[in-house]
């Protein structure tokens, strides 16, 4: 049986904001009238907190472990606009790996039937970006979703771990993995920053889908535990955030990136630090019309 609606996983770098893009996402998708699944993939169980006013929700791994029979109303629970919020959770801490835990969540919720049942126009994963770690490129390696985005900012790390994930798209998508769908720049704040971004995804063959500037809005949002959908409906941010919706709703432009080599992509960071930064005077130069 083929899959039932659009199966989209949400990388990023930790504290990049996926969490927080995943979960507007949804909310935004919600509120134009679609049935949405959000399935938390990080260990640290907090992806749905906002749709859901920072509930406590039982994760599948911590009900499995019990050794009871686990029912999905034991694992999810609704959200704003009917988001079914579910997280797969990690290992106990300090034992096992968290990654081989997205497997095993999957695997149940597909015995429980969820996708047929619920009949979701789209189920989004939010991943931790560090695909070193086999068990976090489950979503992309296995034929769980057909296509992924990552979320980065301008630094440095962000898009070092953007490149790794290009990496593990471009082996795996040839053998029936996911492709890229593009990069949602997040938290943008100088003026040169957007331009870093279009930068590296010329440089390997993808593009960004939208940009995300830093906002206060994000913040007071987040205190009140909901999504800025909610919390401020008619902000910029919002918009911005129901276009980026909108775009992964109607897309089906996907590429298999072409990453950068470690010393490439060293040697590229390189190249923008000396262009944005007058080394002599200390001086950032946001003048130099980039």
């Amino acid at each position: 049986m083929g899959k039932i609606g659009k199966h989209i996983a949400i990388y990023g770098k930790g504290g990049i904001g996926k969490s927080t893009t995943t979960s507007n996402i949804s909310a935004a998708l919600a509120e134009a009238g679609y049935r949405v699944i959000q399935i938390g993939c990080d260990p640290k169980s907090d992806s749905t907190n906002t749709l859901r006013g920072n509930s406590y929700l039982p994760t599948v791994l911590d009900s499995m472990r019990e050794g009871k029979k686990v029912h999905l109303s034991d694992v999810s629970a609704t959200g704003f606009g009917g988001v079914l919020c579910i997280e797969s959770g990690g290992p106990v801490p300090g034992v096992g790996c968290a990654g081989r835990g997205i497997n095993a969540a999957v695997n149940l919720l597909q015995d429980l039937n969820l996708f047929e049942e619920y009949k979701p126009d789209y189920v989004l994963y939010d991943v931790l970006g560090d695909v070193v770690c086999g068990g976090f490129a489950v979503p992309i390696r296995d034929g769980i979703t057909d296509r992924a985005y990552v979320v980065s900012s301008s630094d440095f790390m962000a898009i070092y771990a953007a490149n790794n994930l290009f990496k593990a798209i471009n082996k795996y998508a040839p053998s029936g993995g996911a492709k890229l769908g593009g990069i949602i720049a997040n938290g943008l704040t100088a003026g040169y920053s957007q331009a870093i971004v279009d930068d590296f995804t010329s440089r390997t063959g993808t593009k960004a889908v939208g940009y995300v500037p830093r906002s206060l809005v994000v913040s007071q949002s987040e205190l009140f535990g909901k999504t800025v959908i909610e919390a401020n409906p008619t902000s910029g941010h919002a918009d911005i955030y129901r276009e980026l919706a909108k775009y992964i709703a109607e897309s089906e432009d996907l590429v298999v990136p072409n990453p950068l080599g470690v010393s490439e992509l060293r040697d590229w960071a390189r190249e923008w630090g000396d262009r944005i930064y007058d080394t002599e005077t200390g001086v950032v130069q946001e003048s130099l019309g980039i």
